[in-house]
């Protein structure tokens, strides 16, 4: 009798130890570090001018999703995913997407554009002064 393991389970052992080694895993999904309505507390997230208008910019640190859809009109999404909590990574125009899922949002309304998420992206307050954006509770 040989103690080699069946072929399936091989493979999901080479694959969460493969996972693990790269620094992905289960910490990624169902994380509840944090609200996945936004920042507890007003955080300033940098210039306005860092975010395009037409598109969105990713502050992946703060959890926060910021589009300017027209020139001076600037919108703020949590970037915690609505599916499993994973936080986003990317945002390519207009379109933001979870790694975890394959989950896409609209960036200008936290709409779902793809699932496995059936929720929208929660709005978060966000205000611009002085040419520095804000996100967090309104106060």
């Amino acid at each position: 009798m040989t103690s080699e393991l069946p072929a399936c389970r091989r493979t999901v052992l080479r694959g969460a130890a493969l996972a693990g080694a790269a620094g992905i895993g289960l910490t990624a999904c169902g994380g509840k570090n944090g609200s996945a309505d936004g920042p507890a507390k007003a955080v300033e997230l940098g210039a306005a001018s860092e975010v395009p208008v037409g598109g969105a910019k990713l502050y992946r640190d703060d959890k926060v999703v910021v589009s300017q859809p027209q020139q001076g009109a600037f919108k703020a999404f949590s970037a915690v995913c609505t599916h499993q909590g994973c936080v986003v990574d990317s945002v390519e125009g207009t379109t933001i997407s979870c790694p975890c899922h394959g989950s896409r949002f609209d960036a200008e309304t936290g709409a779902v554009v793809q699932g496995p998420a059936t929720k929208a992206l929660p709005a978060v307050h966000v205000t611009v002064a002085g040419g520095r954006i804000t996100a967090g509770p309104a106060s």
